[in-house]
Parts: C-alpha cells; sequence; structure tokens
C-alpha cells in the first residue's frame, strides 16, 4: 500500500485586480497540485485546511484541479474549511464523509474530523462523544496490525507547536486514553500547526506536514513486508518557488511560516513492523 500526504494547501480567493496575483495563484497550485497527483499511490490524502475559508468557490475551484486525474482522494477536514460554510454544505460539495475507517490487510486507515464548525475566534480542535466512541471503537477493531489516524489537529503535547493553545485536540479530551488501547504500531498524521514534525511516543508515531504554501511538497507513506517508510518531496519548480511570496502578500487568515521545515529528522521516518525496535529517523 502506498499513500500520499498534503498539509494544509489553503487553496484561496484571491483579489483579481492585484496585478499577477491571478497569474501567481494558477502557477503555484496547478503546478503543486501537479505534482501531488502525478505521483502513483492508492489514496491522496489532504489533512484539511484543504481551502483558506471554505468557501463555495474555494472548494469548487480547488476540487476541480483534484479531478483533473482520476484519484482516489479523500479529504480531512480542518478548521479554515468549516469558516464560510456549515459542516453539512461543505460535505455536499466535496461528496466526503465527516469521518470513516478504512479496513485491509495491510493496516486500518480512520480519519477523523477533529475542527469546529464556523468559529473564527476558536481554531482548536474538538471530537465530540460519538465519534470518541466510535475512535475507540476502531482502534480495538485494528487489531495488532498497524494503524493509521489522520485528522487536522495534533493530539496535545506531541509534535511541534502542539502545546501551544488552540493548535491541538482540546488537551480536556483525552486522545491519549484512547490511543494507549492500540496493541502494535500506531501512527497519527495531522496539519493545522504549519510546521515539519515527528515524535515517538510508546507504540505511536505522530507525524505533522506543515502548510504547502511555506514548504512546498508532500509526503509519501510506503507498506514494505517488515517496515513503514515516510519520505518527503520537496518541489522546486519555478513557478512554486516564485509565486509564493506574493500569494503570501495578498492573503487574509494566513501568515507564511518561514521555519516550516523543520529538522531533516522531522521529514524521514521508518517504522519496524516485525520488533520493539524504537522507530529510526532518518
Amino acid at each position: 500500500m502506498r499513500l500520499v500526504l498534503m498539509g494544509d494547501l489553503h487553496y484561496h480567493e484571491i483579489d483579481k485586480s492585484i496585478p499577477g496575483l491571478l497569474e501567481a495563484r494558477t502557477a503555484f497550485y496547478h503546478t503543486l497540485l501537479g505534482h501531488f497527483l502525478d505521483t502513483d499511490a492508492d489514496l491522496h490524502i489532504s489533512l484539511g485546511d484543504l481551502t483558506n475559508f471554505g468557501s463555495s468557490v474555494e472548494l469548487q475551484e480547488v476540487y476541480g484541479l483534484l479531478r483533473r486525474k482520476d484519484r482516489n482522494f479523500i479529504h480531512v477536514l480542518g478548521n479554515h474549511d468549516l469558516y464560510a460554510q456549515t459542516r453539512r454544505e461543505v460535505l455536499e460539495i466535496t461528496g466526503q464523509q465527516r469521518y470513516h475507517s478504512i479496513d485491509t490487510d495491510t493496516a486500518m486507515l480512520v480519519f477523523l474530523d477533529t475542527a469546529k464548525e464556523m468559529d473564527l475566534e476558536d481554531w482548536g480542535g474538538w471530537i465530540d462523544d460519538e465519534q470518541l466512541e466510535w475512535l475507540e471503537e476502531m482502534v480495538e477493531a485494528s487489531g495488532a496490525k498497524p494503524l493509521l489516524v489522520f485528522g487536522h489537529h495534533p493530539v496535545y503535547n506531541t509534535t511541534v507547536r502542539s502545546e501551544r493553545e488552540k493548535a491541538s485536540i482540546h488537551p480536556g479530551i483525552d486522545m491519549r486514553r484512547i490511543l494507549n488501547r492500540k496493541k502494535g504500531v500506531g501512527i497519527y498524521f495531522n496539519g493545522h500547526t504549519h510546521v515539519d514534525s515527528i515524535a515517538a511516543q510508546n507504540n505511536w508515531t505522530f507525524v505533522q506536514l506543515s502548510a504547502c504554501l511555506d514548504q512546498h511538497g508532500f509526503r509519501i507513506v510506503e507498506f514494505a513486508e517488515d517496515e513503514i517508510r515516510i519520505s518527503a518531496v520537496d518541489i522546486t519548480d519555478a513557478d512554486v518557488l516564485e509565486h509564493a511570496p506574493l500569494l503570501h502578500q495578498h492573503m487574509k487568515h494566513f501568515s507564511h511560516n518561514p521555519d516550516a521545515r523543520g529538522k531533516d529528522a522531522d521529514r524521514q521516518l521508518v517504522i519496524p513492523l516485525l520488533s520493539a525496535v524504537q522507530p529510526e529517523i532518518r
């Protein structure tokens, strides 16, 4: 099994009267998403904040770009995706599910909804009791096979910045109690904080992706017989590098992070499956 993961994309509406801005947005997103879609995988996954404000225009335009190629695309909801519209309206436009799982012979994949609806004051994460109960059932059902969980918000106090206010699933939600029920390998993937980070705690590895506007690229997750390999792909095309600064200058609800890349150890990882050896960060 092979997966391609994208961090916060923040596809956004623009002021078309600003010289060069339309051309910059077109070149940046067409090129970046072109590389994302051209990478073969069983699933192509967005870890949320696919859009910058969740308007109908943003959603329809970015899905138009994503549908240029026939891929199995999964969009985890982020807080920015739910600013302009209700959750129901966004899901109707995208055709996505709020939360769900995919059980394979190789691993169980669980996709969460951690975003609050139309709350511009609190961009922190939340999971209601019904979804928490379902998540606990999925952890139990995964047995000893690898469990991969995908959510927009990090688990509190795991990856870089996840200890900050509004930067994680609410610390009052006891995610660790549920995750600690896992037997064997567990990997939690998230975005939200706009910085690459990897943290290993007990049998769980927490992998955080930065925003595509800051660190241009995506991750590949590959399953081998005895290990899971996570690697980073950098996009260095001129259409991406040259146009990103102009987009940064004219965006609302987004602040450029020049330190998004983190350390090399926050971008590459090999997780053994057949031994109790700790994950080897490369």
